[in-house]
């Protein structure tokens, strides 16, 4: 097996004080008085597997509890990929370590090998390694689907399964996705001619980044073309065309400052500085020529300006507030159009893909259908084989097949588990059978059927001997003591003939110091285990014992 519970710390849950559990491997008999306690137990397992918490668990008096569970998996179990998967601590040397903590003001936390979990990665991990059955756990064999996953573990066509899954998804996807295209096909179209107008619109424009404002700076200069060349002539008039213009007085103080110079080497500094201020004054007497020459006057310039200003104006008005948000508006049109675009040809291509993926899935189905048909008459023997161990000597159990036009999420059928505990009497489906001690027992046939294929290594019974007795209580028994071979196996039970099947056997008890009430639980060998067969039969003492070591093999 690919897992054991090999210890169970439980503190201040419910009646629990403070208990260890070490319990052994193969198959393990929980028995007790009504109400000492035994629930307890199958509760700290259920906390352990992500179980819902009630505060009202914690002990009266005690702040919290706590349940830890220690776990030996082995290196192929596949709780190492879920570990993994969810970056949780590995375990080292094949040590698994759960813990949950309930506070009593509500709220607690959960860990896995000591880190910090979520109650998700619990129950991930529950799945893989325990397997519960209560006394109502059997109704699930009521459903169709239940029946389904029954069938396809015994014919090992989960892969299969798996397959057909993902077929029959991405099938529905693709005849949801043409329906969709169907539907918006008007919608399609206007926004097809929406974004083509936009796009077509925003491109004609040729908008630069940046143009308004050079076009409103020419608007500008532009309209004022008049004033402008008069400024630049009277600048030009003062600077060089008069005759009392400033360069031509500079050059006499270019002339009077060379001969200073000439004079006095020491005036250099002067003569200098005049020829840098004669040169400055022909450079901006150029620079005015130059803008003067720049200044359209043309009058259908400043029409074409403002012509495209307005262009620019009513763009703005529809896709943005500037030259940059109308870009914007327009590449995300031009993105938008060609994944509509992408979508008609989508459209085209749908009809190819959905034929293709139709065959797919019907090729699938016909698999999984094949591998169920075949595996559905063995498994079909091998439980009336295990019903026959069980009491149902003649017990019929079959499996009937309804072909679907359509397929199911399970398959192109459905099938129904039928029963019928006597000869004589017509097969009927599990959910018309009236008593919860046949369905008990067909639960456990079909659970040792599954033996071999089951991957959960752990499995706890909760009573579900329920409503049995006497011979057919012994085969029950045997019935456990046959899976546990393959499988950890926990048995909460009040029948004695479970109980004596056991290769081990703790005893659930209270005590009370007359002001407090404590669940303990205790192992039981030799004389104490004949002794609590012998309260569980309910006899006289000496024929109970007596009839205890019967069960038990001992003289």
């Amino acid at each position: 097996m690919s897992a054991t519970l090999a210890s169970l710390r439980i503190r201040n849950l419910a009646l629990v004080e403070d208990l260890l559990w070490e319990p052994p491997a193969g198959f393990v008999a929980i028995t007790g008085e009504t109400g000492a306690g035994k629930s307890i137990i199958l509760g700290a397992v259920k906390l352990l597997l992500g179980d819902r918490a009630d505060r009202t668990l914690v002990r009266s008096g005690a702040a919290s509890c706590a349940v830890e569970g220690l776990f030996q998996i082995n290196a192929g179990s596949p709780l190492h990929a879920i570990l993994e998967s969810a970056g949780a601590e590995p375990c080292e040397d094949g040590a698994l370590i759960i813990k949950r903590t309930v506070l009593a003001e509500g709220g607690g936390k959960q860990f896995v090998n000591g880190s910090p979990c979520t109650l998700a990665l619990l129950r991930d991990l529950g799945i893989s390694l325990v397997d519960l059955h209560g006394p109502h756990d059997h109704q699930s064999l009521f459903s169709r689907e239940q029946q389904m996953r029954v069938l396809d573990s015994f014919a090992g066509s989960e892969k299969i399964r798996s397959e057909f899954t993902e077929s029959r998804r991405r099938w529905i996807d693709l005849e949801n996705e043409q329906r969709r295209l169907v539907e918006n096909a008007e919608a399609l179209a206007r926004e097809l001619d929406l974004l083509n107008h936009q796009t077509q619109e925003i491109d004609g424009a040729a908008l630069k980044s940046g143009e308004e404002e050079s076009l409103v700076s020419r608007q500008r200069s532009t309209s004022n073309s008049h004033r402008l060349g008069e400024v630049c002539a009277e600048l030009s008039g003062i600077l060089t065309e008069s005759e009392d213009s400033i360069t031509s007085r500079w050059g006499d103080v270019g002339r009077l400052a060379k001969e200073l110079c000439r004079l006095d080497p020491e005036a250099e500094s002067i003569a200098l500085a005049a020829a840098g201020i004669f040169e400055s004054l022909q450079d901006l007497s150029r620079e005015i020529d130059h803008y003067q020459n720049s200044v359209d006057t043309d009058p259908r310039a400043l029409a074409d300006i403002e012509a495209r200003l307005d262009t620019i104006q009513n763009l703005k008005r529809k896709y943005g507030t500037s030259v940059e948000a109308i870009l914007a508006f327009g590449l995300e049109a031009s993105q938008k159009l060609a994944s509509l675009k992408n979508r008609e040809e989508r459209g085209a291509m749908l009809d190819g893909e959905i034929e293709t993926a139709k065959k797919t899935l019907e090729a699938a189905g016909k698999k999984l259908s094949q591998a169920r048909r075949k595996a559905a008459p063995k498994l079909e023997t091998l439980v009336r084989r295990h019903l026959s161990d069980l009491g149902f000597t003649q017990a019929g159990f079959s499996m009937a097949f309804e072909d679907l036009a359509a397929p199911s999420p399970e398959g192109y059928e459905h099938i129904e588990f039928l029963f019928s505990p006597n000869p004589g009497e017509p097969e009927r489906p599990l959910r018309a059978i009236a008593s919860s001690g046949e369905i008990s027992r067909v639960m456990l046939a079909l659970k040792t059927s599954l033996a071999a294929q089951d991957s959960v290594p752990i499995l706890i019974f909760d009573e579900i001997d329920a409503n049995v007795g006497g011979e057919i209580g012994a085969k029950v028994g045997l019935k456990m003591k046959e899976l546990s071979t393959s499988h950890q196996v926990f048995c909460i039970t009040h029948l004695p003939q479970v109980a004596a099947s056991a290769e081990s056997q703790f005893i659930v008890s209270k005590e009370s110091d007359g002001t407090r009430t404590r669940t303990l639980l205790e192992g039981t060998h030799a004389a104490g285990r004949i002794t609590e067969i012998a309260r569980m039969l309910g006899g006289p003492a000496d024929t109970a014992k007596k009839h205890a070591r019967t069960l038990l093999g001992v003289k």
